[in-house]
This record gives C-alpha cells, structure tokens and sequence, in this order.
C-alpha cells in the first residue's frame, strides 16, 4: 500500500474577506505524478503556495511526511523544506550565474559538502536531466527547454522526497514540452521522486499524472479527484470534461 507524503486536512485559504477555498481534503502518495488543474483562477498556484509555506491557510493542517508543516515553526518549516525542491513557471535562475553555480546554491547554503563535492553534485545534476557538458554556460545562452531543465536540476539538488512545480511547460513548443514530460516520468521511476505539478496543459497532464484533484472556483472546492486518464472515462461533472475535452464536442 502507498504511504502518504502530503496530507491536506480542512484547509481553508481566504486573502481578506475574500475565500479562495474551504475544506479541502486530498492526499498525495510517495512517488505520485501528482497533478492540481483547474480553470484559470480557481486558485491553483495558490494551492502551490500553501504547499511550499508561502502562504498560509486560516485553518486545517498540511501535513508532510508526518510533520504538521501548516502549524511549525520557523526551524521545523526550514528542516522540511530541506526535503523538498521547487521548480519554478520562469525558471528563476540567477542570469550572472553559470547553470553549475545555480545548481550548487542550494548545497552551499543547506549541506555540509566540502566545495569539491558541490562541484562534483552540481555536475551530475545536471547531467542527471540532459544538461552535461553545459555547466558554464550561462541562462541567456541556452534554450527555453534547456532553462526549464536547468531550474530542475537545482529544484533536485539537495535529493528531495518532493518537488513542486509550477505550470513547468509554460512557454515551451511541443517537442521541448514533451521531453520535459518525459524527464519527469524517467526520475520519478528512476529515483522515486514525488511531483506535485500545477498545469493546465492537458499533453502533460494525460501523459504524466498518476493523481490528480480539479479545483472549481465557483464552489471554492474539489471536484473531482483520481488518475486524469479516469477522470476523462468518467467525468464526474460537465466541467471538468470540458476541461479535459477543451470543450470539443464528440
């Protein structure tokens, strides 16, 4: 049976008198591909944001990997975010930075590796998705694709249980989406990573997704939850399969 990695009990997230969300309840499991989608605005990044500690929620927990993250302090929050990774829509990497350097931030700040170690780690991380060979290059010198990989490489630096990311095939042509998809799919079996993956891309979204909620901002809830290749067989309202369908007729 699959262990649970992240639990969200009761959540309710509001900015002011405005509520995005109320009573939310999802799972996700060690070594999902887990998808949050959604029409634009129902509050998905924000999800994303409540996840990563960026936001928090007036009420009910996240808990991960057993630890009330929702409720920690600021030392607790630190040590589990140690085990989770962040990639980013832009990339967000440094521009007067090499890829190499991007990549070995993170292990300079938060591991205790000697400076020939880092060096070492960030090379194979970036070999690791299809980047070896361009540690001295800089972000302005490289493709959009291969930016959104380098800014993967840094989100696995420190081996995370859990990476977030956030709409990551915004802006690329369907073959570089489609390789990004791929890469995903070969390190969560390769090295069990789990993805929790806000997009709204549906290639992606029926070609990587184990798991996945649909978040309706008109009820401020989940409505519908499940493998998205299922949600699409049986759809459990008219608006998650025009959704999933784009609205085509059949």
């Amino acid at each position: 049976m699959s262990k649970e990695i992240i639990t969200v009990k009761n959540l309710r997230v509001a900015y002011g008198d405005f509520v995005l969300f109320d009573n939310i309840n999802f799972s996700v499991n060690e070594k999902d591909i887990f998808i949050i989608m959604g029409a634009s605005g129902c509050g998905k990044s924000s999800m994303l944001r409540v996840l990563t500690g960026l936001v928090t929620p007036v009420k009910g927990e996240v808990l991960i990997d057993g630890k009330d993250f929702s409720a920690a302090d600021e030392a607790l929050k630190n040590e589990i975010m140690k085990k989770c990774g962040v990639m980013y829509q832009s990339g967000a990497l440094f521009s007067s930075m090499t890829l190499k350097e991007n990549v070995a931030m993170p292990l300079e700040l938060y591991s205790s590796y000697t400076a020939a170690e880092i060096s070492e780690l960030a090379s194979y991380k970036l070999a690791l998705v299809g980047l070896g060979g361009f540690d001295d290059f800089y972000p302005s010198e490289i493709s959009g694709g291969m930016k959104k990989r380098a800014a993967l490489a840094r989100a696995l630096a420190l081996d995370p249980k859990i990476v977030y990311c956030d709409e990551p095939s915004a802006g690329l042509d369907p073959i570089s989406s489609k390789r990004l998809d791929d890469l995903f799919k070969e390190l969560n079996q390769t090295l069990g990573t789990t993805f929790v993956i806000v997009t709204h891309e549906l290639q992606s979204i029926f070609n990587i997704g184990t798991n996945s909620i649909f978040l309706d901002g008109k009820v401020k809830n989940i409505t519908g939850r499940g493998n998205p290749n299922e949600l699409l067989k049986n759809p459990p309202n008219a608006e998650i399969y025009e959704f999933l369908t784009r609205g085509k007729k059949e």
